[in-house]
């Protein structure tokens, strides 16, 4: 019989790391313990708690340690927002696209990042409250990514105790992990960079995160969807290079250099506009900026070049 909270454990880290199987007497003496005293583990820090879940969720089989949790109870008592997705249909009449599954495929699938498989085990918890059967037969999901990380704040957060980066890092994989896959090639470049300004320091684990997401089983649709994701992040590339690139000089400098330091067109004017551009490319000054701006600077350190 199990007495500690390391021995309840132990069957699900096991799996996690190689996908090794408890004795079914295990696994029910587990789970009658768990039954009889819930309270059993919370013998356990949340600290504690976070080490040891973290640890079967990272190794080789992250699939086969969700469900020895869910076998032997730990799940219901540690996370029943987790398992409430057990035989939960995602579409009317296929138990086999059921949320459990498919989560546990995303997590296998994941990149073995705790933030990562973190948000890969609970992503998808807010569609068990957002269900809703269509007249024709299909089934809606809506707002289930903005309510899972609520339910995310509410309870598993609250559970274990996840570091305080980590528990930001991973409601807010929660909360974007639809958008990823939303993405169309129609998207202005002001909506890509919008994107990315709002998902910040997130974007590769969520990127990562949505890549995990693809589970159908239609080679056609996975390969479609995986290059839509990799589009999406070749472009924000694109345009962050683009933004980092200095801004020219604007049109009409020079006839504003003429006017203002009284000199007629030839060679000083043009050793001007090479020093302030190579004073834009070393980052010295901004790029892009109006004449005055530029005709400013000159007049306040930069001397016209003496003849040779």
């Amino acid at each position: 019989m199990p007495s500690s909270v390391e021995q309840l454990l132990a069957p699900a880290l096991a799996a996690g790391r190689d996908g090794s199987q408890p004795e079914p007497a295990l696994v029910s003496a587990i789970a009658r313990e768990l039954r009889d005293d819930p309270a059993t583990l919370q013998g356990c820090s949340p600290a504690s708690l976070y080490t040891l879940l973290t640890a079967a969720l990272c190794g080789r089989r992250p699939d086969a340690a969700l469900q020895v949790l869910h076998e032997t109870g730990v799940l219901a008592v540690v996370l029943p927002e987790l398992a409430a997705t057990v035989d939960f249909s995602q579409e009317a009449g296929r138990r086999h696209k059921d949320v459990w599954e498919h989560t546990k495929t995303v997590v296998w699938q994941s990149v073995p990042k705790p933030a990562v498989r973190w948000a890969a085990a609970l992503h998808d918890i807010g569609k068990v409250p957002t269900r809703r059967f269509l007249p024709g037969g299909g089934v809606t999901f809506h707002g289930h990514a903005e309510l899972g990380l609520r339910m995310f704040h509410r309870g598993p957060a609250r559970r274990v105790g996840f570091p305080p980066a980590e528990r930001e890092r991973i409601g807010e994989l929660i909360r974007f992990h639809l958008r990823p896959g939303q993405y169309e090639h129609s998207w202005t470049d002001s909506a890509v960079r919008r994107f990315a300004r709002e998902v910040g320091p997130h974007l590769d684990d969520l990127l990562n995160l949505s890549r995990a997401d693809i589970t159908s089983k239609r080679p056609g649709k996975r390969k479609r969807c995986l290059y839509q994701v990799s589009a999406l992040a070749k472009r924000i590339r694109e345009l962050a290079a683009e933004d980092h690139q200095p801004k020219p000089l604007p049109a009409g400098l020079g006839n504003e250099l003429m006017r203002a330091l009284e000199l007629p067109p030839g060679r000083e004017i043009g050793v001007l506009r090479q020093r302030l551009h190579a004073l834009v490319e070393a980052g010295t000054i901004e790029g892009g900026r109006e004449p005055s701006y530029y005709v400013e600077l000159v007049v306040a350190g930069l001397e016209p070049p003496a003849d040779p």
